[in-house]
């Protein structure tokens, strides 16, 4: 039994593959895993079925076989143990991507998100513009960390690997900021990722969605 992804049905990224579900399907399509992505409105989110499923009514979640998951990077995880070509063979550098695909949800996301939180919901605020410059200064400065490690490495170790896929879509949060341009390195990798094939195919079929509810 193939795999099923949820997505929204409208998602608030207008097609741009910035919701949590773009790294899970993005993950199938670099391992050759045919998948279904059944696509739910904000109501169907929080109705018993969709909850049964993910307990905070978001999205994603994977199915197969019995096994229900959401949190889009442990579904990456487990497609990555699963299939051939995301993680390492070798056990030191299978637990170094391991790590790295950590540290993109639990140290480099969380300024992004609360930066993106920040402009959407806070900007009529009289403190916003101190708010504002205070996330920036937080991301800037995990960029540079970042981009320190990155160096001229094409991908964060070794080959391409479920660590860099995560990171990558994480990245891509900052889409339109103009604080990746600060750091070629990074700026550079998220073109990398953006340009392999199985990126593309994900990403035009999130944009086939979008094209047919604009």
């Amino acid at each position: 039994m193939e795999p099923f992804v949820t997505a929204f049905a409208n998602s608030p990224d207008r097609g741009r593959g910035l919701a949590r579900d773009m790294a899970v399907r993005w993950a199938l399509e670099e391992v050759g895993q045919p998948h279904a992505v059944h696509r739910l409105t904000f109501a169907e989110l929080k109705a018993p079925e969709h909850l049964a499923r993910h307990p905070f009514g978001q999205i994603p979640t994977y199915e197969q076989n019995g096994l229900v998951l959401f949190e889009s990077a442990a579904i990456v995880l487990h497609i990555a143990e699963r299939h051939g070509g995301l993680l390492p063979a070798e056990a030191q550098a299978r637990a170094r991507a391991i790590t790295w695909l950590f540290a993109a949800v639990a140290t480099v996301e969380p300024p992004i998100v609360e930066r993106s939180m920040a402009l959407l919901l806070e900007a009529d605020k009289p403190w916003h513009a101190e708010r504002l410059a205070m996330l920036n200064a937080r991301v800037a400065a995990r960029l540079a960390q970042l981009a320190h490690h990155l160096g001229e490495k094409t991908w964060l170790d070794g080959a391409f690997s479920a660590a860099d896929l995560v990171m990558v879509a994480v990245l891509r949060r900052l889409s339109g900021s103009g604080l990746l341009d600060a750091h070629a390195p990074l700026a550079a990798y998220v073109a990398r990722g953006e340009q392999r094939p199985a990126f593309v195919r994900a990403f035009a079929a999130q944009q086939a969605v979008a094209q047919r509810n604009a």
